[in-house]
């Protein structure tokens, strides 16, 4: 299939190379020119008749960046796979200026970090209209573990957004109590070898326990992007009328590791603000 990716980040150049060894004719963009196979600095000739579009972008206006500059591209036959992680309202605003152009529109978070992806382990929460799942599913499933059709347009972004809020909080938990017990002299070994067998064992924990016993910070995925989704849940939430406590405060800790300079980091590197605190 002609394909187009666009966004190059740690996630968005793991499928793109899996893509092309699948033997897809793909074209890639970044808003950062960046020395890649396949590379084009026009974001136009990228989506040019391709026939499925991958935007794995940053943020909101990221996307309605991506947009503005390929809406002329759009038409009927088109997939635009959007899986940037964004809110539940920003997703329908795109999924409406994508029909417009007659191309269709699917809203596609996922969960899994650079090694999920690499290795083929994405899964896909997808948010639409079981018919235009199953257009995704052949492009989809040879580079995923599974695929999870959650809804409606706006579901997935907001069972993603959940998800993350579970992450971000356990990881700071599993953060504080290992501070606790190097405090009192506990050491590393002892603390994760109890916490195998306990309850609070977690993937987070299996995932993150050796970056944090190597005080590794290079980034699966950035404390930026970990707040940036604590932020849209908290947007989601107030409309919703539903007020997040803990949330509230765990993406204040984040705006302090922000404020430090780590924005580019994993976010498990909240770490040394305990550390600061020692």
């Amino acid at each position: 299939m002609n394909v187009a990716v666009l966004g190059l980040g740690i996630i968005g150049s793991a499928w793109a190379k899996n893509l092309i060894a699948d033997g897809h004719t793909v074209r890639c963009w970044n808003r950062t020119p960046k020395n890649f196979p396949n590379f084009t600095a026009s974001i136009q000739q990228a989506v040019n008749q391709a026939e499925i579009i991958f935007i794995i972008v940053y943020d909101p206006p990221a996307v309605q960046s991506v947009f503005n500059q390929i809406q002329s591209e759009l038409g009927p036959g088109q997939l635009v796979i959007q899986s940037s992680t964004i809110s539940a309202k920003w997703t329908r605003l795109f999924a409406e200026e994508v029909q417009k152009t007659g191309a269709w529109f699917l809203e596609a978070p996922f969960t899994g970090s650079k090694v999920a992806a690499e290795q083929r382990q994405t899964i896909y929460y997808l948010g639409g209209s079981p018919e235009i799942v199953e257009k995704a599913r052949p492009i989809l499933e040879p580079i995923s573990s599974a695929i999870m059709h959650i809804g409606p347009l706006g579901s997935a972004s907001t069972l993603k957004l959940a998800m993350n809020l579970n992450i971000a909080g356990i990881a700071q938990t599993l953060c504080e109590s290992l501070a606790l017990c190097r405090r009192a002299g506990i050491p590393d070994d002892i603390y994760f070898g109890a916490l195998v067998p306990n309850v609070a064992h977690s993937g987070v924990s299996d995932l993150k326990g050796p970056k944090l016993r190597q005080h590794d910070y290079s980034a699966q995925f950035s404390l930026k992007n970990m707040a940036k989704d604590l932020r849209l849940a908290l947007e989601t939430a107030a409309e919703l009328s539903l007020t997040l406590q803990q949330t509230g405060h765990l993406k204040n800790i984040y705006d302090q590791g922000i404020a430090v300079g780590w924005s580019d980091d994993d976010f498990i590197g909240l770490m040394r603000l305990l550390d600061k605190k020692a």
